[in-house]
């Protein structure tokens, strides 16, 4: 593997995947067939999951690099400025393109912080990887890919197995193009619903992961402990307490902290214990944003690999 980022430099994470507009509205219940309600707050931020995950390795102190696919639709623009905002560099490959950019629909309860999210995706995306693909993977610490755009995912996972870079593979649901990351993934973080073909709960999931030759396997469940099987050995590790108030985009925090910690010098258990702190203080706050202002005031950012 890469050796971990010095402390003169910050790591560099290349997160390959999805990126949306999200259009979220926070409201007391969920609307019946055919009827308007009002929203008590409601906010406009980029999405998806790779770049979430490549802000919340940004906000930590990485170097985070996005590829994806967003081409001209004016919407794109919005997106990219988001991004860059929250200081996240980002490679189009569908630049000059006038696709429609995917928008997600999300619905927060106030009372659970649960949310529902309907969006076009882009498991059908015909993208094709952006030139310079391998020497920006070249230039990476870690790779991470969520499945989304394919052609593009399996051409840095590739690119990341020939340089024996740490690959994590962001497996929140079945997708075809799993089976070709599969081989080449050093790490599969899976959220509790994801299954391999054939397989009914996670135990038998993780089995089949790690009888494949994938070096770690994590499965997250929510508020309940993060199961690990790694070399041999396995293990779970507590997520700490929070009132949860909203859950948007938890998931990819987690893997953009994991992603993070997985370039410095800590255990695999330390590591999934940093990230759940990280995805539990993204659940205990309102909004896409402005709980990453509270990362260091919570003492989870790094400042080159010092904690």
């Amino acid at each position: 593997m890469n050796a971990p980022a010095s402390d003169t430099a910050p790591p560099v994470g290349v997160f390959v995947g999805l990126a949306t507009l999200d259009v979220i509205h926070r409201v007391s219940a969920a609307p019946a067939a055919n009827q308007k309600i009002t929203s008590s707050a409601q906010f406009v931020a980029a999405g998806g999951p790779a770049a979430n995950a490549a802000v919340t390795f940004a906000a930590l102190g990485g170097t985070a690099v996005l590829v994806t696919a967003l081409g001209d639709d004016p919407v794109a623009a919005l997106v990219k400025a988001d991004l860059a905002a929250f200081g996240v560099l980002v490679i189009d490959a569908a630049e000059g393109d006038p696709r429609s950019v995917p928008v997600s629909a999300v619905t927060v309860i106030e009372s659970t912080g649960d949310r529902s999210v309907v969006s076009a995706d882009a498991v059908n995306s015909e993208a094709s990887p952006p030139e310079g693909l391998a020497a920006v993977v070249a230039g990476a610490d870690v790779v991470l890919v969520d499945g989304h755009h394919p052609l593009i995912a399996c051409a840095a996972a590739e690119h990341a197995a020939a340089r024996v870079t740490t690959l994590v593979v962001d497996a929140g649901r079945w997708k075809p193009v799993m089976s070709e990351l599969m081989p080449r993934a050093t790490d599969m973080v899976c959220s509790a619903d994801f299954r391999t073909p054939g397989t009914s709960d996670t135990a038998a999931t993780a089995a089949v992961l790690v009888g494949s030759g994938i070096r770690t396997v994590v499965t997250t469940h929510g508020g309940e402990p993060v199961e690990w099987w790694s070399a041999g050995s396995s293990g779970s590790v507590d997520v700490p307490p929070v009132a949860v108030v909203d859950t948007v985009g938890a998931g990819d925090a987690f893997h953009g902290a994991y992603a993070y910690y997985s370039t410095q010098e800590c255990s695999l258990p330390e590591r999934i214990d940093r990230s759940a702190r990280v995805a539990a203080l993204r659940c205990s706050m309102i909004g896409p944003r402005a709980w990453l202002r509270a990362l260091s005031t919570n003492g989870l950012e790094s400042d080159n690999g010092e904690h």
